[in-house]
Parts: C-alpha cells; sequence; structure tokens
C-alpha cells in the first residue's frame, strides 16, 4: 500500500495530518470529514476563482478550516487531484449519457407533461 505523505499542521501543542481532514471513501470518493460533502464540490468553487470565505457561504455547514484543509491537500496533490477530478468529470458524464439513452418512467412522464403543456400553450383556445 502506498504511504501517504504527511503534512503537519500544528495548532495549540497538537498536531493534525492534512488527511484527518477527510474521509477516503475509495480512489474516486474522497468526503470531507463529517459531511457528505466531497473535495470536489469545494475545489469546483475555488478553481473557478471563489474565495475560501465565498465557498463557505455556499456551504455553510463547512468551517473555513475544512475549506482551507481541502484547498492546501489540492495544493499539495495538485496533479494527483486533479487527475482525480477528471475521473468524477468523465464518471458523471457517462452516467449522465447512459441515464439520457435510458431515462426513468418519472423522466419520460415529466417530458410527456411538459410537451403537452407546450402544445396547450401553442393551442389558440
Amino acid at each position: 500500500m502506498r504511504r501517504k505523505p504527511k503534512i503537519d499542521i500544528s495548532a495549540r501543542s497538537s498536531t493534525v495530518q492534512l488527511e484527518d481532514y477527510f474521509d477516503f471513501l475509495s480512489p474516486d470518493d474522497i468526503r470531507i470529514k463529517g459531511h457528505r460533502i466531497g473535495i470536489d464540490n469545494v475545489l469546483e468553487y475555488f478553481l473557478e476563482g471563489y474565495t475560501p470565505e465565498e465557498i463557505a457561504a455556499i456551504y455553510p455547514s463547512l468551517s473555513l478550516e475544512k475549506i482551507y484543509a481541502t484547498i492546501t491537500y489540492y495544493l499539495h496533490k495538485r496533479a494527483e487531484i486533479d487527475a482525480y477530478l477528471l475521473r468524477l468529470r468523465r464518471w458523471r458524464e457517462q452516467r449522465y449519457q447512459e441515464w439520457a439513452k435510458n431515462p426513468s418512467p418519472m423522466a419520460l412522464r415529466i417530458r410527456a407533461i411538459k410537451a403537452q403543456r407546450a402544445q396547450e400553450q401553442a393551442s389558440p383556445k
């Protein structure tokens, strides 16, 4: 098993490893500890130019400490996390394409209702 490099963040005589902020559920599922929020959710905003404070406003349940830990982790392992984010984007796109080819019965019903309403609005009464 590959050893994780350890980054120490010292706070009041206790040492915290950066990885302690995350739950590594699988190679393609890294969550912020104590949340269902993935690091990809935070990093998406960060990479779009949002500040940590703006990200905290979007995810009020996340502390700034956890947001900064996520960004620091990304900056420390940029190539690895960029590859992780790319895999997630491809997986999501694949899932969307599969769904679009085979929509659920509920999605088909919603589409039919929308089409019917559009037709009713377009037809003169």
